[in-house]
């Protein structure tokens, strides 16, 4: 008899030993990428992967059930330090604009790092019931680690947009208004 498998399993609270225990939206995204069973898949950003870890852990299990389909959105997000610094940046921002305190001037270089400053950003969105927004940032970190081809386009294309923010049918050099 086969255990669960990443159709079969609900997204859990915690760190789980095997995926017979259950499972976060961090050990699904291990499990899609085939890798070893665990919360830190190497395939996934590290700025993603605490914010998530963090958000994970602090939603109702009715809200982390949404995180379910993100565990696919994240593999592969693995990037640079650049496309990282990015992300860091993104997530600190986020968190300011949720209301998070700015914390004391020692303590603010430590969340210049991915760890830190996803885990901040996550609890900023929780501390503001701000669900939707924080499901915007998780597809906003994806998309800056991803070429044109990637992620961003699907969203794109479904709202009638190419990757670029350019209608499809017109010429590349014509602008399209915001959705």
């Amino acid at each position: 008899m086969t255990g669960p498998s990443h159709q079969t399993v609900r997204l859990a609270r915690g760190r789980h030993a095997s995926r017979h225990a259950g499972v976060c939206v961090m050990e699904l995204a291990s499990m899609l990428a085939d890798e070893p069973f665990s919360d830190r898949p190497s395939s996934v950003s590290p700025t993603i992967g605490a914010f998530l870890r963090t958000y994970n852990d602090g939603l109702d299990d009715e809200r982390r059930q949404d995180l379910y389909s993100v565990a696919a959105a994240i593999v592969g997000t693995a990037n640079g330090r650049a496309v990282e610094r990015e992300r860091v940046g993104r997530c600190l921002t986020f968190a300011l604009g949720h209301g998070a305190r700015t914390p004391a001037r020692r303590a603010s270089l430590a969340l210049a790092t991915p760890e830190p400053a996803g885990a901040w950003a996550a609890i900023a969105a929780l501390e503001s019931a701000a669900h939707d927004e924080a499901l915007a940032l998780v597809d906003e970190l994806v998309a800056l680690g991803r070429h044109r081809a990637g992620w961003r386009r699907v969203v794109d294309a479904v709202r009638g947009r190419g990757a670029a923010g350019h209608d499809p049918q017109t010429p590349s050099d014509a602008r399209v208004p915001a959705v």
